[in-house]
């Protein structure tokens, strides 16, 4: 049975990603640790690896694969910049991805932090378990009326628009290929950048991360935003630059930020590093604001979504063993 070597693993992992594997034809050797150039060789005997987001697939990193015998290197994820594609090319490895698994799960997780945000739900929560039950300091504002704006239209940034048209927000958008179609039948105006910064009380992010879009909330950016306005990341952390970030938070040209992703989140995200020191002075600062929200990059973290991801995962891994064409949007 064909052997695939899975980097960066969590037991949910395990859970979901084992039974398609071995449905599919393949046995899956689980490595707790992160795939980068120092381990490579540990993939020896297997046909392909699997990495995730925080897995680095450098050209030194896929050069030992290859010398080892890997042909394929299987992304359980969207987002492919961590893999050096150039490289990949060269040394003839397939790269296959799963390139929706569920829009609905990021777009809701985006919701709800950004309610959580505004009402100020966790530091009820804490208040009332420690039986606090004043509200003093937990005023927050209705969406209704409000201008969102949602950078990048793709599933899940349409899918998020959507859900805040529902509560009678008006909605801008703005993405270099437009959809007016869907903007027309969802009441949704497509703007440029700057009128959605200067227009939007709440701003979402949904974009890849490419060198146009890296640090695309910078100090240039945020001096356009409305004052107070609220910042929503679900999509790739290097999207925003920290340091600008802390410096408009202190400001208070940023009235809340919610984040689900973090630019220097390797090492940090999806680790439990409760027992010691956060090393990362920015995150640190960040978690200090009574008016900042994280998550550690769960939006993706539903079963629906894990099922899928498993799924296509599996029947990538069982096409290019068999020589097959891989489905529409996998292959890289």
């Amino acid at each position: 049975m064909p052997l695939v070597a899975v980097y960066d693993t969590k037991p949910y992992d395990r859970d979901y990603l084992g039974p398609a594997a071995t449905a599919a034809g393949f046995t899956c050797r689980f490595h707790e640790f992160r795939l980068n150039a120092d381990n490579a060789a540990l993939a020896q005997g297997a046909d392909a690896v699997c990495i995730f987001v925080n897995d680095q697939a450098d050209r030194p990193t896929l050069e030992r694969l290859a010398a080892v015998g890997v042909r394929h290197i299987a992304l359980r994820c969207a987002g492919y910049n961590q893999i050096d594609l150039t490289a990949a090319r060269e040394l003839g490895l397939t790269v296959t991805r799963v390139p929706a698994y569920s829009p609905h799960a990021v777009a809701e997780h985006s919701i709800a932090l950004l309610l959580a945000l505004i009402r100020k739900i966790p530091r009820a929560h804490n208040r009332v378990r420690e039986l606090n039950f004043s509200l003093a300091g937990l005023v927050g504002f209705d969406l209704y009326g409000k201008t969102a704006g949602i950078i990048g239209t793709g599933q899940i940034g349409r899918l998020t628009a959507q859900i805040l048209r529902g509560f009678g927000m008006r909605v801008l958008a703005c993405d270099p290929a437009p959809d007016g179609t869907w903007a027309a039948t969802h009441e949704i105006a497509y703007v440029e950048l700057n009128e959605l910064l200067y227009s939007s009380d709440i701003i979402s992010l949904h974009l890849p991360l490419t060198p146009s879009t890296h640090h695309l909330i910078n100090p240039q950016t945020i001096a356009l935003m409305k004052p107070a306005s609220v910042l929503v990341n679900t999509s790739r952390g290097r999207l925003i630059d920290t340091a600008a970030l802390i410096a408009a938070l202190k400001s208070g040209q940023i009235g809340g930020v919610a984040l689900d992703v973090y630019e220097e989140e390797a090492g940090v995200f999806f680790e439990d590093l409760s027992g010691g020191v956060l090393a990362d002075d920015e995150l640190s600062r960040l978690l200090t604001f009574p008016n900042v929200l994280i998550t550690s990059h769960q939006a993706f973290l539903t079963h629906e979504a894990l099922t899928e991801i498993a799924r296509v995962t599996a029947e990538n891994l069982r096409r290019i063993a068999g020589r097959e064409p891989a489905t529409s949007g996998t292959c890289i």
